[in-house]
């Protein structure tokens, strides 16, 4: 199973869900650590308004930690971190 790398670059446009399958948004971009020359972060925007709308007011995105990301495929799934984030958001403003 000697298969080809694949470029890093064609992370870009991939929609991006959580491990539920709640979608988060599309990758635009990545960060990457150029000493290790390894991806710590995904820079994802058109952001799911339900999700984000309280946290990211004015903001184009967020930069999600490439930790948090459990597998890549035709879409890229991450941990449910951001659905938590929201929970946390919604008990604090009641």
């Amino acid at each position: 199973m000697d298969e080809e790398p694949e470029e890093i670059t064609t992370l870009v446009g991939r929609e991006v869900y959580s491990n539920n399958g709640v979608f988060v948004g599309e990758v635009e971009d990545l960060r990457l650590n150029l000493d290790t020359e390894v991806v710590n972060g995904l820079a994802v925007t058109a952001l799911n308004p339900e999700l984000f709308e309280e946290v990211v007011t004015g903001k184009k995105g967020v930069v999600v930690p490439y930790r948090w990301v459990r597998s890549v495929g035709d879409v890229v799934l991450i941990n449910d971190v951001i659905e938590r984030l929201k929970e946390r958001v919604d008990q604090t403003a009641e």
